[in-house]
């Protein structure tokens, strides 16, 4: 049986793993720094207490693989992440991978034999925080991450990727082989929602219908530095009202759009030289756009192009605009969504279908495999911040529907109703 108080001290201790040096009252384990990696050491002790077998792939991620009784067949992949943003929560990623890790354990105490063999997967980097780019971990696993962009992907004090991942003894030189490319019967990740709906609907569990995906930008405006005293308004070449204005251009473009919902958000503004008395000549910005639909997206992330363009013309600056990710939004399966809602039901659980507006592990895989993502709520909607928290009666419940549903499809004789 899937154990509560288990869960609970594992999440109580797992509080204590962050990096002191920050300061803040949050979570502070940013992709492969000395705290996430004591993290990731903690929770592959979990796996191999609960029978798992461990390997690491080129990027670090650690997939724990139970044989079934029929090891030929396809595996059943279920698991998320354990990073955090700068100053966030303990149950972000953490509620999933304890999770995935707890159903195998109960199940093994149950002496349950699965004809189908299971892999429970710990993600490298799936937030952004470090190098702004995020779902790294998965993306490795699928194939998409090449040599050149590993060496392309910096984070604020300069170091790549590739470089970081020399520090952690990894082999960025072979990140080919860090593709997953053994055949999935299903994937399933189980979070927080990151939002107030169920909340809201007081509704304790989620079962996610699509994902929306992100295009990240990052934008440098190129002005002139001059004395802030000396040098008359219409003479300016300021870079940073320019970047007001194209903060104020997102939020315009993302809340006009009518075909589909679009978000837009700056959350990075980097103004140099940043002294008082000096008109800026240089502003950063990373803008992070994103909606369900692909479509949607896609003309959002191009009339904001078009704006930052004439926003700087009639400024006379000049910019450059690097992309640095463009992503898929992900739709599960409605074979899938049957599924995970009828285990809701005989369960008697209180749930509702929805989309996830964040991104997650999950949706690298749906068009690999059926892919099934649970939610449960998050107090206040708060996630990203050290506010963030879950009740252990919410997580205990969303760990035994997720059992139900690795039990159910880890037997050969289940098949899903149509195809997926």
């Amino acid at each position: 049986m899937i154990s509560s108080e288990r869960l609970s001290k594992q999440l109580q201790y797992l509080r204590t793993i962050s990096d002191p040096a920050t300061g803040g009252s949050g979570i502070n384990r940013l992709a492969f720094s000395d705290a996430d990696w004591k993290c990731r050491d903690y929770l592959i002790g979990l796996m191999k207490d609960a029978g798992l077998h461990v390997t690491i792939d080129a990027f670090g991620n650690v997939r724990g693989h139970l044989p079934g009784r029929q090891e030929n067949l396809p595996a059943i992949m279920f698991g998320s992440h354990a990073d955090s943003v700068p100053d966030g929560g303990n149950y972000d990623g953490i509620v999933g991978i304890l999770a995935a890790i707890e159903v195998v354990k109960s199940m093994q105490e149950d002496n349950f034999q699965n004809d189908h063999p299971l892999d429970v997967v710990l993600f490298m980097c799936e937030e952004s925080s470090r190098f702004s780019a995020a779902t790294l971990g998965s993306r490795a696993m699928r194939g998409e991450l090449s040599i050149a962009e590993l060496q392309r992907l910096q984070d604020a004090e300069g170091h790549s990727l590739y470089a970081v991942l020399k520090t952690r003894q990894l082999n960025p030189d072979a990140i080919a082989s860090a593709k997953y490319d053994r055949p999935l019967k299903a994937f399933f990740e189980v979070h927080i929602e990151q939002g107030k709906v169920l909340e809201h609907t007081k509704t304790q569990l989620g079962v996610v219908t699509g994902i929306a995906a992100p295009t990240r930008l990052r934008v440098h405006l190129h002005g002139k530095a001059d004395h802030s005293g000396a040098t008359p308004m219409g003479m300016r070449f300021d870079s940073s009202c320019a970047a007001a204005e194209i903060i104020l251009q997102v939020e315009k473009s993302a809340s006009s759009y009518q075909a589909a919902p679009v978000v837009g958000t700056v959350g990075i503004v980097r103004v140099t030289p940043c002294a008082m008395n000096v008109i800026p000549g240089e502003t950063e910005l990373g803008i992070d756009i994103r909606s369900i639909s692909a479509e949607a997206k896609d003309a959002v992330s191009k009339e904001i192009c078009r704006q930052i363009e004439a926003i700087c013309q009639r400024r006379s600056l000049t910019f450059d605009i690097e992309e640095i990710s463009k992503e898929t939004p992900a739709a599960m399966a409605p074979a899938m969504l049957d599924f995970l809602g009828a285990i809701c039901q005989r369960q008697n659980r209180s749930w509702r279908f929805m989309p996830s507006g964040a991104g997650h592990d999950a949706m690298h895989w749906t068009d690999y495999t059926a892919t099934g993502m649970l939610f449960i709520p998050c107090k206040d909607g708060i996630s990203h911040n050290a506010a963030e928290s879950a009740d252990i009666k919410d997580i205990a419940a969303v760990t035994e529907v997720l059992e139900e549903a690795v039990r159910t499809t880890s037997q050969a004789d289940f098949h899903f109703s149509e195809s997926v």
